[in-house]
């Protein structure tokens, strides 16, 4: 998804935030095009060893997704992340989680990047404010449905007890297994299979989050959330801006929804939507 590209669907009553975020964005690229030449030159002079933890890249990322989280806070009603998701952005290595030739300063764009199948690694800025939505602790249990990259993944599991993720592409979830196993992930469980289904193994869960984009939301997900907790999903029709929502499940097994922002997802596939 890329917030960037997500301007001219958007309704009359956000043409300031757009406007704003449409200048953030222009200035961003602008900003990134200048520092990528200026970090690229000096990342070819240095030895292997001294470019593997891209620090200055991660902390610049880190730091667009602060400024674009106030200007859309009126929107989101989430002007500032919580510290663990930001302290959580700046560990994990983004690099490690796209393909080997965008490794670099272009891992650290504040934009989704393609990772094979038609996937991709979800912008920063979304992948904090997902976190920051399913409002999860040192003591959460989380499901995700659409590991890609295990980018989300790694980000969540920077603070909560565990992780189960669930990817439907093979080559992709078995990329991404061995991916957060190379980096030190022991509290995120890998499944290759459909997600509609959930987990219902190890449910229920303080917090789903979907990285791909149903036409309505699956009901075992639903069933497979405790009392109290979220689920932070896209929902709409594919090619067009979706809604990225919440779904609170209350004691009595209600659900309350709120619409976050729009968005644009990659569709949410089943077994059907899947070759070989």
């Amino acid at each position: 998804m890329d917030l960037c590209l997500v301007t001219t669907s958007w309704e009359s009553s956000h043409e300031r935030l757009l406007l704003t975020i449409s200048t953030i964005c222009d200035v961003t690229r602008f900003m990134y095009r200048k520092r990528f030449i200026a970090l690229s030159l000096m990342q070819a002079a240095l030895p292997a060893w001294a470019q593997s933890e891209f620090a200055e890249e991660r902390d610049f990322m880190v730091e667009q997704v602060i400024q674009l989280a106030e200007l859309t806070g009126a929107e989101t009603g989430r002007p500032q992340f919580a510290d663990r998701v930001i302290d959580a952005l700046r560990t994990v290595p983004r690099h490690e989680f796209v393909p080997e030739a965008l490794r670099g300063a272009a891992a650290y764009r504040n934009s989704p990047l393609p990772i094979g199948r038609g996937q991709t690694i979800s912008q920063p800025y979304i992948v904090a404010l997902m976190t920051d939505l399913a409002e999860v602790g040192s003591e959460s249990v989380v499901l995700e449905i659409g590991t890609g990259s295990g980018y989300q993944a790694a980000v969540l599991a920077e603070f909560v007890d565990h992780v189960y993720t669930i990817e439907i592409m093979e080559p992709l979830g078995r990329r991404a297994s061995e991916t957060l196993e190379r980096q030190g992930y022991a509290n995120v469980s890998v499944r290759i299979g459909d997600g509609y289904q959930g987990w219902p193994e190890f449910a229920p869960f303080d917090a789903i989050l979907v990285t791909a984009a149903p036409e309505e939301v699956p009901q075992p997900l639903i069933e497979q959330l405790k009392p109290g907790g979220r689920l932070v999903i896209p929902v709409g029709p594919e090619n067009q801006v979706q809604s990225l929502q919440v779904l609170r499940k209350t004691g009595s097994g209600e659900t309350q929804i709120t619409a976050v922002l729009p968005v644009r997802f990659v569709p949410f596939l089943n077994e059907d939507d899947v070759t070989p």
